[in-house]
């Protein structure tokens, strides 16, 4: 009889904890909650999906947008009117040189900006002997720039000229430049694995400055008429994905949804399945909700207070004819789980004795 008993009491459990689960998967907030957790939701709908490669890089100056000033003549600075990081036109006197020539006064001469740019280096100050060999300042015309991504070997043979990437840059934040592949590197670098992707950037603001860390996000491919989401909707595991959709009946209810992912890119996640037209998903404060537990309204207070009517706890409608148990009558009657437990426990008592009687007959 043990292992028969074993069995009924793991069932009950089951039946039990089963009972319980759909609860779980449905958070109410009262408003204050919904404010607290800063929860914002979104209407799902089909739209492109932009298939990416995600690679990490850096800004740098675009060839031939870099020049210096120096002299031919040697001789002594008389003037220095260029400063670090300040703008500079083209044909802009920048130094002025007392040359070595034979004078009373000595000669002077003019060394002024080959480019319009910004002095990024002055090597110079008023005194200071010049010599032709010398470097004197360095301009950058920032107005283009390159952004250089290091991209993986095993995934550069998605990349080809024309295409486009979505370029962060963290001391940028808030904007996002696009930008066109112009070429791949010819030879790729061993020691970190990876292969130079270069993207022409127009700069005209001087946002982008060279050195700056960037993120890329190159579009290698699309999927027209598909479910994507935020990825910050997206909640769980590798193995058990799932989001929060607001609830169509109860005010500031959310139920956890298991969904399908399909790509993945640096912003969005592709739902193969688990989610249908107009879903509204949380796609702000969802990972907070799976720490809100039941919420901060039971499932009854929602239910009446979108019903107008009163609702049994586990959120079931009353029937008309009974009126609601008194308090002290809701405290002695047993739960349907100890019932079910103490009708089956009396089933097998009545088997026991049976068996025993047929014992001592024989």
């Amino acid at each position: 009889m043990k292992p028969i008993f074993l069995l009924f009491l793991i069932a009950a459990s089951s039946l039990h904890a089963a009972t319980g689960s759909g609860a779980s998967k449905t958070v109410i907030l009262d408003e204050n909650g919904v404010k607290n957790l800063r929860i914002e939701t979104q209407a799902v709908e089909e739209s492109t999906f932009e298939e990416s490669v995600f690679a990490l890089g850096e800004i740098e100056v675009y060839p031939g947008r870099r020049a210096v000033i120096s002299s031919r003549i040697p001789g002594r600075a008389l003037e220095v009117y260029i400063k670090n990081d300040h703008l500079i036109e083209k044909e802009q006197v920048a130094i002025l040189v007392e040359s070595r020539q034979p004078g009373n006064p000595p000669p002077t001469i003019t060394l002024t900006s080959p480019i319009s740019g910004l002095v990024s280096k002055t090597h110079i100050a008023p005194g200071e002997p010049i010599d032709p060999e010398k470097v004197l300042a360095e301009v950058l015309d920032l107005s283009e720039v390159y952004a250089i991504a290091r991209v993986p070997q095993h995934l550069a043979g998605q990349l080809k000229q024309g295409q486009t990437a979505r370029i962060s840059v963290s001391a940028v934040p808030g904007r996002t430049f696009d930008a066109q592949l112009e070429h791949l590197g010819a030879v790729a670098d061993a020691a970190s694995d990876t292969v130079e992707a270069a993207f022409h950037v127009n700069n005209p603001d001087f946002a982008l400055r060279p050195g700056m860390r960037a993120e890329f996000s190159i579009v290698v491919g699309k999927k027209e008429g598909v479910f994507s989401i935020p990825r910050a909707a997206l909640q769980g595991d590798a193995l058990n994905r799932f989001v929060y959709v607001k609830d169509f009946e109860i005010p500031n209810a959310f139920v956890k949804t298991p969904v399908v992912v399909g790509s993945l890119n640096a912003s969005s996640a592709e739902i193969v399945s688990g989610l249908l037209p107009a879903d509204e998903i949380v796609i702000r404060g969802a990972y907070s909700l799976a720490f809100a537990g039941g919420g901060t309204l039971s499932l009854k207070e929602a239910l009446d207070a979108a019903h107008g009517h009163e609702h049994a706890e586990d959120g079931s409608e009353l029937t008309q004819q009974p009126k609601a148990p008194s308090e002290a009558t809701q405290k002695t009657e047993p739960s349907q789980f100890w019932m079910f437990v103490s009708g089956g426990l009396f089933v097998l008592l009545v088997i026991v004795a049976s068996r025993r009687k047929g014992r001592h007959a024989e």
